[in-house]
């Protein structure tokens, strides 16, 4: 039951971080979910462990590692199409 609830709050982190960005993330729903997990991932690693926890996620670095991956993305694949 653990893991259902951390795929359903990385999917909330990832789309909270895309409407932060104002961007689509790629893939919908498992983009989501993956954008939570990495985001959570890179924000604890830069940011470390602070404010509340749910689901085994520090909630504002994930938001935050996730919004800065959004950008990223968002600007990885603006590259590529303008390359096409």
């Amino acid at each position: 039951m653990s893991f259902i609830w951390s795929l359903i709050v990385g999917g909330i982190i990832g789309w909270l971080a895309g409407l932060i960005v104002g961007r689509n993330i790629p893939g919908g729903i498992i983009g989501n979910i993956i954008a939570g997990f990495v985001g959570a991932w890179l924000g604890r690693a830069v940011l470390g462990n602070w404010g509340p926890n749910v689901a085994d996620f520090a909630i504002i670095p994930a938001i935050i590692g996730a919004a800065v991956l959004v950008l990223l993305l968002s600007f990885i694949m603006r590259a590529f199409r303008k390359a096409d």
